[in-house]
């Protein structure tokens, strides 16, 4: 009797990916932005928006909120004096450049505004305290605001009133406003064309929305996996959210963006404390975890096959990040195959560190494979066509020869009136009881100075009042004017 032993040998299966490699790497000194006074606010956001002209970092500031904007090619020591944006009363809490106007970018703040600038192409000269555009419409402080990705001159801000405004900037109005959340709205995100609106609030609710109707198509309850931030995956039908896990480790969880009912896999990071947040590049399929107070960055690549992510590799860095700002495709360094750049926010050095992910080939040529056809500065719908319910995925253009085509739209601010704004028959700013001490001090104050201005009228008409009755007597009394009449209406 002969007997066979069968041996397996259990080797990891190996994936060929043309990411496998990549690589970050921070930019030298002298590429780094120095001496800028970073916010201390703890807003969960990242306080920093770029584009292939401009880097704008909101700054810590008395007396109202600010943002600084420094040319990208102008890094160095930033002058302490350098002007800032400062038309707003309360402190800066988002901002965002315009996808198809590189000089304009939306603001929105704690005084409940959301505001548009024009930045000139050389940059400040002196502070900018004038918008183009004031836009009222949220009861309470704006959090959050985002730019439609294919359609010219929408933006959506979400307020602390637990709103979300779609706002028509041709006409300076509100078009629309989303009120199916319960508290406070932590995240938005939009797929590639702009059709589905996904959203993570602080009710523990996840949300896919369609944005003109207003209707959610989709919600999962996530007991188990608290959602802090969410994020399309591009034109893959999936979500992705950081968050959470129920023994309060940090985690990521993949979902079916037409069946919330229960997440397609959840994989946990790490036992740290700091919020998660997640990027993802649709063109190479690979997404970024970076922690907030830590100075780790993770990458994986992103399938539509099991097991969906492919852990990469980590960027480590022992400078911890209040946030990060990334750079567009279309400012990306593709002679040094450059995929992605972050912006890395260091508090307590006030320093702004570019952080390249690099991949790395022997060949100085164009790598088509990892720079396919990607979003350009065009729209691809006007306002009013996005409005009336045409969807169109954005127009794409070739990285190859270097993007420098620029954009030929011009930002006309409407001409507009102070009135109460209506949205679906109710009146956005209507007095509402405040909610936190910050917001009945500042109804307190507001109220005060109200108060001492109609004193001081009513006193200046008490004097008027003095000198017309004065006058009167002194018509009645007189005696060369024996004939003068005077009447006096009933």
């Amino acid at each position: 009797m002969i007997k066979v032993v069968l041996t397996m040998s259990w080797r990891p299966t190996y994936r060929s990916s043309k990411f496998r490699n990549v690589y970050g790497k921070v930019a030298n000194r002298e590429h780094c932005f120095e001496g800028v006074p970073i916010t201390k606010n703890v807003h969960d956001n990242h306080f920093c928006a770029v584009n292939s002209k401009f880097l704008a970092i909101v700054t810590e500031s008395a007396g109202g909120g600010s943002f600084v904007v420094i040319p990208v090619t102008q890094s160095g020591r930033i002058d302490p004096h350098h002007p800032k944006v400062c038309g707003h009363q309360g402190n800066v809490l988002d901002i965002k450049w315009n996808p198809f106007h590189e000089n304009i970018i939306a603001s929105c703040s704690e005084d409940s505004s959301v505001r548009i600038w024009e930045i000139p192409d050389s940059g400040l000269r002196r502070n900018m305290t004038e918008a183009v555009l004031e836009l009222y419409g949220h009861s309470r402080r704006v959090g959050l605001i985002e730019w439609h990705p294919t359609s010219n001159g929408i933006l959506f801000s979400a307020g602390y009133d637990y709103k979300i405004l779609i706002w028509n900037l041709e006409i300076g109005e509100p078009v629309k406003m989303i009120d199916c959340h319960t508290d406070v709205i932590l995240c938005m995100s939009f797929n590639t064309e702009g059709s589905l609106l996904t959203t993570s609030c602080k009710d523990k609710k996840l949300r896919v929305i369609e944005p003109r109707s207003g209707n959610v198509l989709q919600e999962a309850n996530c007991k188990n996996h608290k959602v802090n931030r969410v994020v399309f995956l591009g034109n893959m039908k999936r979500l992705l959210t950081t968050g959470v896990s129920r023994w309060n480790t940090r985690q990521i969880a993949l979902w079916d963006q037409e069946d919330l009912s229960i997440p397609l896999i959840e994989e946990e990071i790490d036992g740290l404390s700091g919020l998660l947040f997640p990027f993802y590049d649709a063109d190479t399929h690979m997404l970024y975890l970076a922690g907030k107070g830590d100075g780790n960055i993770r990458y994986y690549e992103v399938t539509t096959e099991k097991p969906y992510l492919q852990y990469l590799m980590e960027f480590r860095s022992p400078t911890p990040q209040k946030g990060l700002g990334v750079m567009p495709k279309l400012g990306l360094d593709v002679g040094a195959c450059e995929v992605f750049r972050f912006y890395k926010l260091v508090t307590l050095k006030g320093l702004i560190e570019p952080i390249s992910m690099i991949v790395p080939r022997r060949s100085e040529t164009y790598q088509e494979d990892i720079y396919p056809m990607t979003p350009g500065t065009e729209p691809a719908l006007s306002a009013d066509e996005w409005l009336s319910g045409t969807d169109r995925g954005p127009v794409l253009t070739s990285l190859k020869e270097g993007y420098s085509r620029p954009s030929k739209l011009v930002f006309k601010a409407p001409v507009k009136e102070k009135k109460s704004v209506v949205v679906n028959g109710i009146d956005l700013l209507e007095n509402v009881p405040p909610r936190t001490e910050n917001e009945l001090l500042r109804m307190f104050f507001r109220q005060q100075d109200e108060l001492r201005r109609l004193k001081d009228e009513l006193a200046q008409k008490d004097v008027r009042i003095r000198q017309l009755e004065l006058e009167l007597n002194n018509l009645i009394h007189n005696p060369n004017n024996l004939f003068c009449y005077i009447v006096i209406p009933h």
